[in-house]
């Protein structure tokens, strides 16, 4: 609880190659009443990850998909209809969220509570367009050409390389350190205009004013839509942070230069100086250790949702509906 507020941390998940990471700091946060992990995976690899984690941990619950369907992001939005509690504040984290700032929790909550005029509060996010964008142009991180503060900019969303320097950027000069305090930079509000939502926060009683019923593209109807909908504002509050590891098309590049690995290295390094997340980090590295481990014939023994796994089109076809598309009428006379 947080004054009289229940908190409640959600991740779509998921990858617990990301997750072993992100789930310690979650479960050490005494503000997180509790954790609820939407299984939105049919690798029983990681449905088993989180089976152990949800056993030994009562603060987790697994969530299953509510319409027994998983298509990746498209299937995410059937879970927010149970995220309008009217008590309750919600916080929810990208499965690759593989850093949070200590403290985050308190900050955000806190931040959250202070400003119900907004639809959606972000941190600052080490690998997101606006934040990057935000740290640009205060002078935090020198660019050297200056890129638009667009959600879609071909270097902040799609370059493994930029990635890759921002990470060991961020690591090098502010994680070993723990001097990522000099990042902070107070509030930013956003207008009509989209960001990624890797790290949000939003009132039960807000989502509840549509029931939770979001369509289309998650990230484009909560970030854009609604807000315009409610004639609310979004804000991004860069006095805390988290890092987010990658975007689709930065990942290959990522994992070909080692930095996962290298954030692994350098958390266990600063949490074995705490012994509450050293044993929490233990006990999760031992879960993920033991599923690695399972042959093919054990994994064929495990339990399984019976999640409908929805086929596509190759990419020449999604190509023909666009040009058939382009000779429709748009706009209803």
């Amino acid at each position: 609880m947080f004054g009289k507020y229940k908190v409640v941390c959600n991740t779509a998940a998921g990858r617990r190659r990301y997750m072993q990471y992100l789930v310690p700091q979650v479960l050490n946060s005494d503000v997180v009443d509790r954790y609820d992990i939407w299984v939105n995976t049919t690798d029983v690899k990681d449905i088993e990850f989180f089976r152990l984690l949800a056993k030994q941990y009562d603060k987790i619950r697994l969530v299953w998909q509510p319409q027994g369907i998983v298509d990746g992001v498209n299937s995410i939005n059937a879970f927010y209809e149970e995220c309008v509690e009217d008590d309750t504040i919600y916080v929810k984290l990208d499965d690759d969220v593989v850093w949070i700032e200590p403290g985050f929790f308190e900050k955000m909550v806190d931040f959250r509570i202070s400003h119900p005029e907004y639809f959606l509060v972000s941190p600052l996010v080490i690998n997101n367009q606006k934040s990057t964008y935000i740290l640009q142009c205060m002078g935090k991180l020198d660019v050297i050409n200056y890129r638009r503060a667009d959600p879609f900019d071909r270097i902040f969303l799609k370059s493994g390389k930029f990635a890759a320097e921002l990470h060991n950027w961020f690591i090098d000069r502010y994680l070993t350190s723990s001097e990522y305090g000099q990042l902070h930079s107070g509030a930013f509000p956003l207008g009509l205009t989209r960001f990624s939502i890797n790290a949000i926060l939003w009132f039960g009683y807000q989502m509840k004013e549509f029931e939770g019923v979001v369509t289309g593209d998650d990230e484009e109807f909560l970030s854009s839509v609604m807000p315009t909908r409610l004639r609310k504002s979004n804000c991004l509050f860069t006095d805390a942070i988290v890092c987010h590891f990658a975007f689709g098309p930065q990942r290959k590049y990522l994992d070909g230069m080692g930095i996962l690995e290298k954030y692994g290295e350098t958390l266990h390094r600063l949490w074995s100086r705490d012994a509450r997340m050293k044993q929490l980090d233990d006990f999760v590295q031992s879960c993920k250790s033991r599923v690695d481990a399972l042959s093919e014939a054990e994994c064929k023994e495990l339990p399984r949702p019976d999640y409908v796994v929805p086929k596509h089109g190759n990419k020449l076809m999604k190509r023909i509906k666009t040009l058939i598309g382009e000779q429709k009428q748009y706009i209803r006379q």
